[in-house]
Parts: structure tokens; sequence; C-alpha cells
């Protein structure tokens, strides 16, 4: 007998690991029919859209319950569009529980449940199927007031899009970095916003600086970079490194930015010789490039008004 209604994006976790437990490596796309096959949806039920016409609804059920058992670490994706079982996923399929929803998660894996902290996320999703958008739980519960949850909604996809845009750049290579870094700052309005300012310099003769803005148009005043692509934090010798570069280069100005963080003896690394020294960890680095437009573009613009009570105090005479 075929089932009208698509299931809630919970009640896919547990059939999507079955559906991939012999640790065979899935095309995405496959996923969704094998479990509209195993829920016995109707046609209609298949045919049916999410609220913005862009998805069907099991395919977006599907994606998000795919989202939460990657962030718990129970699948992996090895390549875009596909997907594979991990071997914490297959320990968990040996004893699996009775009911694998997000409570269980929660307490199962503390990576979820960090995944999982922002302001008590949930998700649904009406976007790209790759990219991790959890959303509050309060969200059509009645909890807050619907310019809260939209807030709300807003900053839980902000930070999964920093999360997204931070691993995207930490995969790619350290000379893609550098020129990252370099656009980012120049984004940022330093050089005068002009592209022409800013300097990768070649690798390996860097000196320990691996970018340059030329606040001016004569090149008199310059910001000096140091980017390092890092999977540990940064610690104080290399930033007492980087302020000897400064020294070299006769600078005052440099910017440290790391795709990971700084210890906390190099947060408090202060120089001598009045330079001024920021440092921008992963964190701050991919909020940047969200604030300006590096690496992402504008998806959906959504205006919220009110009414107008000055236009409603007046009267025609």
């Amino acid at each position: 007998m075929s089932n009208d209604t698509v299931p809630d994006f919970q009640s896919f976790f547990l059939p999507y690991l079955q559906a991939i437990s012999d640790g065979k490596i899935y095309a995405v796309r496959d996923i969704y029919e094998t479990l509209a096959d195993t829920f016995q949806l109707s046609d209609q039920a298949r045919e049916e859209q999410i609220p913005s016409g862009r998805q069907k609804l099991y395919h977006n059920r599907i994606a998000w319950s795919k989202t939460y058992l990657k962030n718990a670490g129970l699948l992996e994706q090895p390549e875009r569009g596909q997907v594979t079982i991990t071997s914490k996923g297959e320990q968990l399929l040996e004893h699996p529980p009775e009911k694998l929803d997000v409570r269980f998660l929660k307490d199962y894996s503390e990576e979820f449940a960090a995944f999982h902290s922002t302001d008590s996320n949930s998700s649904t999703d009406e976007g790209d199927n790759d990219v991790n958008m959890p959303l509050p739980q309060s969200v059509g519960k009645g909890v807050d007031t619907p310019d809260i949850e939209i807030k709300n909604v807003y900053l839980s996809l902000q930070k999964a899009l920093a999360k997204e845009v931070l691993e995207k750049v930490k995969a790619k290579s350290f000379q893609f970095f550098e020129q990252l870094v370099v656009d980012l700052l120049i984004a940022m309005g330093y050089g005068g916003a002009d592209a022409a300012n800013g300097t990768r310099t070649r690798s390996g003769q860097d000196g320990g600086i691996d970018g340059l803005i030329n606040e001016d148009t004569l090149g008199l005043d310059k910001i000096y970079i140091q980017a390092k692509r890092w999977e540990g934090n940064v610690g104080r010798p290399e930033i007492q490194k980087f302020v000897g570069a400064l020294a070299q280069e006769g600078a005052k100005k440099g910017v440290f930015i790391t795709t990971s963080d700084f210890t906390q003896d190099a947060w408090n690394y202060i120089p001598r010789n009045d330079y001024s020294l920021v440092r921008i960890n992963g964190e701050r680095l991919a909020e940047l490039m969200i604030t300006h437009n590096i690496g992402v573009s504008i998806k959906d613009t959504y205006l919220v008004k009110r009414v107008d009570t000055d236009y409603f105090e007046g009267e025609v005479v």
C-alpha cells in the first residue's frame, strides 16, 4: 500500500544508514529513490514540493537526514554527490537504537552535539543539498514570535554557511588561500578597494610575507599579510617570525590570517615598536568572507515589512 505522506526528516535517519550499510559508495541521487521505495511513497508524495517550489519535499527531507548523519560522523561524502557509511555508522548498526532521532544523536555524538548547539538547532532545507543549514528547534512550534524565529533562522544559516565556507577554503591549495586573503582585504576596502593594489608574493620568495596591500596609489604605505592554511593552532613563535619579517621590510602594519586558530600565547603576544598587528582565525575569516561576498553569493532575499504608522496618521482634507 502506497503512502501519500512524506515522513519527517528524522524518520529517514536509520533507513538511510541501512541503505548504505554495505560500505559501498553511493550516488546521493540514488538514495532518494531507494528511501522513497522503502517508505512506499506514492506518486503524489514524490511530486510534492517544498513551499518555495524549488525542490521535492522527500528530496529535501532525505537531504537533511544526510546532513545530520554526516555531522554525527555516521556517514561521509568522498566527493560531491556521493555518500558512504563510516566505521562509526557501521558500529551503530550492529546495535541500532529503537529510535534514531536528533535526541539520540546529541547523546551519541559530541561532534553532532556541537553542530546542533546554536540556540537549539534543528533542520529543514530549501537549498543546496550539500550545505549544512541547521534551523532552531523552536521554528514552527510557537515558542518564539515570528520575527524572533526569522532572526534565529538567519543566525543559524550564517553559522552553517561559515562552516561550509571554511571547509572549502581548507580543501584548496596554499596558493589559492594566499590569493584569497588578498582578495578579502581588497573587498574590505583596503587599497582603495582596487584589486590592482593587492599582490600575492611568489612562494619561496616571501621571507614570511604572503601578500601585501598598497594603501595608496604610490605604495607609500603598505599592509603585509601572512596566510597559514593550517590544521593545528598557530603559536607565538610564528607570530614573532611574522613581526621579524615586518621589521625587515620596514613595515608597521601586518595581518596574520589562519584557517585554524591561535594559541592563547599567540593571542596575548604584543609586539614592540608600535607594530599594528591583526590576527584573524578561521572562524573570523569565514565571517568576513560572508560579509564581503568572497566565495559566496546571494541565494535569496527576504524583505520583512511593517506598517508605516506615519502614513496612516495623516488625513485627507
